[in-house]
């Protein structure tokens, strides 16, 4: 499977503060490698998380952070990434 990047998910990624950038950048190489390891915590999540998207997914970058992506084909399409709170109010 390939990892694509929106251009939300780069712009997110770059505003991460450097500790979080590194464990966001360790958790992806492990995605890329293993997807649904259970360190990622990888779930599907409920409703309509991002306005247009469906079928969701959230894995675990650190303790409050995470990231969301959903998978078409042949590919993790990587969506956004930042304080999980933000995303689940």
């Amino acid at each position: 499977m390939n990892l694509v990047r929106t251009h939300l998910f780069k712009r997110d990624f770059l505003e991460l503060r450097e500790n979080i950038k590194r464990s966001a950048e360790k958790a992806l190489r492990l995605f890329a490698t293993n997807p649904f390891h259970p360190s990622l915590h990888i779930k599907k999540t409920k409703g309509e998380i991002l306005k247009g998207y469906h079928n969701i997914f959230e894995g675990k970058l650190s303790k409050s952070y995470c990231f969301l992506f959903l998978i078409e084909k042949d590919s993790y399409v990587l969506l956004r990434c930042g304080k999980r709170d933000e995303f689940f109010k």
